[in-house]
């Protein structure tokens, strides 16, 4: 398994048999028992965690970078089975952000030394396209040095390109897996696989520096998915991969469902890293609500990028996803100083930086 590990660090591929032999040897390590360990390199997941942070420090050093998150709403006209914010979930919490509130959290997270927000929400039909145009304008008016993700769903590729051209930069849209049927056992059937890959493709063509992603150990997923999904993440070439544990929520029809484990999502974390070298990769806050520590685990697992929340704390609680969401402490960007001194702990610094992916600065070069 070692080998293949390997040839994943030297070729950024495998076969799908090959993917096949290294996905079940690390269920089997992990249902034997077998924990992550930073002095021990006779895991895998030990072992690739180790060649993952080689890699990443070959092309990123040890500079971690930080993104301002910005939940600005929880209504959603989706009712995927697996999320807290689905419309059909009538405890959820409502709230949206208005354009002054959301200005004030990037002007907090300014002066924190952020210089990369993420605007992330539920497809709220509320906030229209011209809406989140004017957003947009106004926060890149105000911050012109910095860039400005999105995460808002699936949209018509007029209006990805109607809030490009207003400035934004990044968008973060999971795919969730590659295989239909899981796809299905996911989502109702109004939502589509071939529609969420046909977003994640415009956004590519339109120029955004494009994220996607997984939940690990979601209901229904087996190897042969995981093994599309590596091979659609190579296939897409992302900027950005954003990928953690699936965490079940009390008022949804996952609500009983087992939690994805900490260590295959580290696991999963270093294999992307070695097939996906130059991509950002955030620890994510499932990580840290999974296990305490878990976010610092992910860093030494390949990942390079962090997410602290610059939401108001009055609504931190109601953007629930899943149970047990971590809403204070390290998470939020109020406690950037100790975020700061964790990763220092572990031999990483946070800097102040755009982040932009070096796959962005390649393919400037050829324009």
């Amino acid at each position: 398994m070692r080998n293949l590990i390997n040839k994943l660090r030297r070729e950024q591929r495998l076969e799908n048999e090959e993917w096949k032999q290294l996905l079940e040897a690390g269920k089997a390590e992990r249902e034997g028992g077998a924990v992550f360990s930073l002095e021990e390199n006779d895991s895998l997941l030990a072992y690739s965690a180790c060649q993952a942070r080689q890699v990443r420090e070959e092309i990123f050093g040890k500079a971690i970078y930080i993104r301002g998150l910005i939940e600005f709403t929880s209504y959603c006209k989706n009712d995927c089975y697996y999320c807290g914010l689905r419309r059909s979930n009538k405890e959820a919490e409502r709230y949206r952000l208005n354009q002054e509130e959301i200005l004030s959290c990037c002007r907090k997270g300014y002066e924190l030394g952020f210089r990369t927000f993420v605007l992330q929400g539920g497809e709220d039909g509320r906030l229209d396209d011209q809406w989140m145009e004017q957003m947009i304008s106004r926060i890149k008016n105000e911050f012109s040095n910095c860039a400005l993700t999105l995460s808002v769903g699936e949209r018509e590729r007029k209006t990805y390109l109607q809030w490009k051209n207003a400035g934004a930069d990044r968008y973060l849209l999971r795919h969730e897996t590659a295989d239909s049927e899981h796809y299905k056992n996911l989502h109702p059937k109004e939502l589509s696989l071939a529609r969420r890959l046909d977003c994640l493709r415009n956004l590519k063509d339109l120029g955004y520096q494009t994220g996607c992603g997984i939940m690990v150990g979601s209901p229904g997923q087996t190897t042969e998915a995981l093994i599309k999904d590596m091979e659609f993440m190579k296939m897409l070439q992302p900027e950005m991969v954003g990928i953690g544990p699936f965490l079940p929520q009390h008022s949804t029809p996952f609500a009983g469902e087992k939690a994805g484990t900490l260590e295959e999502t580290l696991f999963l974390l270093s294999l992307i890293r070695l097939m996906l070298p130059k991509v950002l990769l955030p620890a994510t806050t499932a990580l840290g609500t999974v296990r305490e520590g878990g976010r610092e685990m992910g860093i030494l697992c390949g990942a390079n990028v962090v997410m602290p929340n610059l939401s108001p704390a009055d609504v931190r609680k109601k953007y629930l996803l899943y149970d047990n969401k971590i809403c204070t402490g390290d998470e939020a960007a109020e406690s950037l100083s100790s975020l700061k001194k964790s990763m220092e702990k572990i031999g990483y610094e946070i800097v102040t930086d755009r982040g932009d992916s070096p796959m962005k600065k390649e393919r400037e070069k050829h324009v």
